[in-house]
């Protein structure tokens, strides 16, 4: 799939590592595990959202904007890229917070509300969990307007069709790394937020004639809803691409049953998942994100869903500044 046409940032020198997991792979017994290590994307922290961004920060500069807004639960890693690259690109950025747990939103915390303020946030709105955050981003577009401004919307996670054009652009870079180390991936696992990173993946695939079966852990949505979601921004950036997107639903796949209580709530098999691999190859996962797709990794492994010399490869989305606003669930 031909990306040159549409206009494009660069924030990472080079690719993202594709490293083997070995020891990981002994203590879950099987498959062999790798881990595309896209938390060292470029940016303050890297993770997904920076593949993303490259996209959509393009288009805003095209646009004359000089001020981002976009919005994310109160430890969100796009609202925290999203605001390095405005730093990056001189432009000023607003952020609207949705706040899973009322009052959770504390100017003083750790993680990434910290790098909000040190990156200097412009404004910050805290709102209620389950507020049209679609609204309050309108509405503090029409602030800045009256302001003099010229804002640029950002949808959550950064997913729609500009921004899973960076997956695409991952899929083909994983598809030239598994071909100069001559290792065949027989299965992607990765975390399901917004859509946005799994659609781009999966159509990046499908459309370099690629049939690598990528199945995605869900932290926030029912099965049904998310893969609906996938289906719907797959087309919607294949139409974008003038691509004729043929195909058949079965090939989305998601798992919804390490959601646990809900979005950003804590499970233990989590807490193993984070463990274990930090223990085993020193790589840290965030526990949000990252931490569950993981243990949902590990728990399909036990349940025989891939072959034991399977190559399977990990998604790592990032999230790292997460798991310093939780350190109480991973200190004895």
């Amino acid at each position: 799939m031909n990306l040159t046409y549409f206009p494009r940032r660069h924030y990472t020198q080079g690719q993202t590592p594709l490293e083997k997991l070995t020891r990981f792979s002994q203590a879950i017994g099987g498959p062999n595990i790798y881990i595309k290590r896209d938390d060292l994307l470029g940016l303050t922290e890297g993770g997904n959202k920076t593949r993303k961004l490259e996209f959509l920060i393009a288009d805003a500069l095209a646009q004359g904007a000089d001020t981002l807004i976009t919005c994310g639960g109160v430890q969100s890693n796009h609202c925290r890229l999203t605001l390095a690259a405005a730093v990056k690109e001189g432009l000023k950025c607003r952020l609207v917070l949705s706040e899973m747990v009322p009052g959770s939103y504390n100017p003083q915390a750790n993680g990434n509300v910290l790098l909000y303020h040190l990156l200097n946030v412009e404004k910050v709105n805290a709102v209620p969990w389950g507020t049209n955050l679609m609204a309050e981003m309108q509405n503090a577009a029409a602030e800045a307007i009256a302001e003099g401004r010229k804002p640029y919307i950002i949808p959550m996670g950064g997913s729609n069709h500009l921004g899973a054009l960076g997956y695409i652009a991952c899929a083909e870079e994983i598809m030239a790394q598994a071909f100069a180390a001559g290792l065949p991936i027989h299965h992607v696992v990765l975390p399901d937020g917004s859509a946005g990173t799994h659609s781009g993946l999966l159509l990046g695939f499908w459309g370099n004639n690629c049939h690598i079966p990528v199945t995605g852990v869900s932290v926030l949505n029912p099965k049904i809803v998310l893969e609906n979601r996938i289906a719907e921004l797959m087309q919607q950036t294949a139409d974008y691409m003038g691509v004729n997107l043929k195909i058949a639903p079965d090939k989305i796949v998601c798992v919804d049953e390490y959601i646990g209580p809900g979005y950003t709530l804590p499970t233990a098999d989590m807490v193993d998942a984070v463990r274990l691999l930090a223990s085993t190859e020193g790589i840290l996962l965030d526990p949000t994100y990252t931490g569950k797709a993981m243990a949902g990794l590990i728990g399909l492994a036990k349940q025989g869903y891939f072959k034991k010399n399977d190559n399977v490869l990990f998604l790592h989305t990032g999230g790292l500044p997460g798991l310093y606003a939780n350190t109480p669930l991973f200190t004895p």
